[in-house]
């Protein structure tokens, strides 16, 4: 196994950093299907979420890997190496492994314990199976990391170390002043996008009680999907859909807003916001705040400035976006395409996710997902700079990548935003669950365990070459007794092939089951090699062992995992 890892996330780059990075769906396959035609690569997949972006490849030289997959990941990314290099992080057999168990364990997310990246490693894996770029160890580590990821969640407490990102977000939007349930009661929410966070979103709103929630999308059949399953989830939330022209209007009547499209500009810029606080939510409010006085002139720009003027040019120069939030979602075969594979029951829907059908979520976010893929939006012009002064009148979640919402609105009187930049610095000081500690020690088993299998398996080969060799060498053996003695009948021939078969079984009994003990240990690898060349073993056998082996075992992983996917209810959101 020479599995290696070259990627870069939230922890080790900045959001704006991660925005220009982020891989279209095209990027994706493009990026796949040049990693493997790169020499040190055999099979590779890629996990990109709106807080990652990680190439996974099996490679033969670890140094010429490195360099190679570090190459293709800017230049499918667009971000020019030397830029990305000090943000890129490499990982490398055993702790290569044990990164992917750990996040999948939810343990590198922005916040702790989050589940919504399975839904991710799930995409991940089936993107390579789809695009046959997946062999033997790439399904073998991704469909481990899916029950390591479950056993984590099952096994101890590690969902309460952290909530869902949207969640998370609702808490830092009440600063911590009350429980978001107690906020949210009676607030009216607009919910722009219709995506599968965008679902989830109006599911946390809906659950946590806001009374009313609009949905705003681009695509009117989506957002009225959307609708219809919120009406039927049993809340008792009321739900309307909206055109996207619409939104300004909505904007002066809802108290919250949450956003995640696949825009590749704002969707709400800091003119809109001014206006819509300035109008109020009930008749025309007091006036609208006025800029502040120009400040006296500089010649420099205050650090904090210049940090968002040179993510703001940034972005706007990248042209590029994560679509709502980085996952291509897969919907079960059988699906219409051309329709929402949700089936609304009539009278009660109520379901998972307390209150709302999280599985019929999903599958509209998929839906939606795919339909809203292709879309584009042009930027539209900044906003003025005004000063947080006054009370909260519009609470603000960004979970776009690049954002959707101007990050300036910040200094309008009665705003406040919350996006994934300030959600990834405030998780950074959340506390660590004990749970964590225990999920540590099954992801250190887990890597453990797999090493073990993997060593173990890279000698299978080998016995199995070995003892179809001895079982020729028996065939021939009782072929030449024939010639000597032909006037054996049936009964004493099967007994005298019986005995010579056994004995060799025997024989290579003892042997065969230490080799496989000895090479599933760390440095067991040469047991292989020793074996090959004691009994003169032919290459050409073990390689074509090795091929049929490995075509099965694909084919294996390949129905579990889709048996896994129709089985896993994960809430997949862009969280991770």
């Amino acid at each position: 196994m020479s599995l290696l890892v070259v990627g870069l996330s939230h922890r080790s780059a900045p959001v704006s950093v991660l925005e220009r990075a982020s891989l279209s769906a095209d990027a994706k396959v493009k990026l796949l299907h040049d990693t493997l035609a790169a020499e040190p690569a055999t099979e590779a997949t890629v996990l990109a979420t709106c807080n990652r972006i990680e190439l996974y490849a099996d490679v033969d030289k670890f140094h010429a890997g490195v360099a190679e997959l570090s190459t293709l990941l800017a230049q499918h990314s667009g971000v020019a190496l030397e830029e990305l290099t000090p943000y890129l992080y490499v990982h490398y057999e055993d702790r290569a492994v044990h990164h992917l168990f750990s996040v999948a364990c939810g343990l590198d997310s922005m916040v702790i314990g989050e589940g919504q990246i399975l839904g991710q490693i799930k995409d991940a894996l089936a993107l390579g199976q789809e695009l046959h770029t997946a062999g033997r160890l790439i399904n073998d580590l991704f469909q481990q990391a899916l029950r390591v990821g479950k056993r984590a969640h099952s096994e101890t407490g590690i969902d309460r170390a952290g909530q869902s990102l949207v969640t998370f977000g609702l808490e830092q939007l009440t600063a911590g002043r009350e429980p978001v349930d107690v906020w949210a009661k009676d607030k009216r929410a607009l919910v722009i996008g219709a995506g599968s966070m965008s679902s989830l979103s109006a599911a946390t709103l809906a659950r946590v009680g806001v009374a009313e929630i609009v949905v705003a999308n681009r695509t009117a059949e989506r957002a009225d999907r959307l609708v219809e399953i919120l009406v039927a989830s049993g809340t008792g939330v009321a739900a309307r859909a909206v055109p996207m022209t619409s939104v300004a209007d909505e904007l002066t009547r809802v108290d919250v807003v949450v956003s995640c499209t696949g825009a590749t500009g704002l969707v709400l810029t800091g003119d809109d916001v001014a206006a819509a606080v300035a109008e109020g939510p009930a008749g025309p409010a007091p006036l609208a705040p006025a800029p502040l006085p120009a400040p006296a002139p500089r010649t420099t720009p205050a650090p904090a400035e210049a940090e968002v003027l040179a993510r703001l040019v940034a972005a706007a120069e990248a042209g590029m976006r994560l679509a709502d939030g980085g996952v291509a979602r897969t919907i079960t075969a059988g699906t219409d395409r051309d329709g929402c594979p949700v089936d609304v029951p009539a009278g009660d829907g109520r379901a998972a996710l307390t209150g709302v059908d999280a599985s019929s979520l999903e599958l509209h976010g998929t839906w939606a997902d795919q339909g809203e893929a292709a879309a584009q939006r042009q930027p539209r012009k900044g906003a003025r700079s005004l000063v947080d002064v006054a009370p909260v009148r519009l609470a603000l979640l960004d979970l776009a990548m690049p954002r959707d919402i101007d990050a300036a609105v910040h200094r309008i009187p009665g705003v406040r935003l919350v996006d994934i930049e300030s959600l990834a610095e405030a998780s950074a000081d959340a506390p660590m669950a004990a749970d964590v500690d225990a999920v540590r020690a099954i992801v250190a088993e887990e890597v453990a365990a797999f090493g073990a299998a993997q060593r173990a398996a890279h000698i299978t080969p080998t016995v199995v070459a070995l003892r179809a060799m001895a079982a020729e060498v028996v065939a021939m053996e009782v072929a030449r007794l024939d010639g000597r003695l032909p006037d054996l009948d049936e009964r004493q021939r099967a007994e005298v092939t019986q005995t010579v078969r056994r004995v060799v079984d025997k024989l290579l009994h003892a042997p065969t089951v230490r080799v496989k003990q000895l090479a599933s240990e760390p440095g067991g690898a040469g047991y292989a090699e020793a074996l090959r060349e004691l009994f003169d073993l032919d290459p050409q056998t073990v390689a074509s062992v090795s091929r049929a082996d490995a075509a099965g075992q694909a084919g294996q992983v390949d129905q579990a995992g889709q048996a896994d996917q129709a089985d896993q209810n994960d809430d997949s959101g862009r969280a991770s």
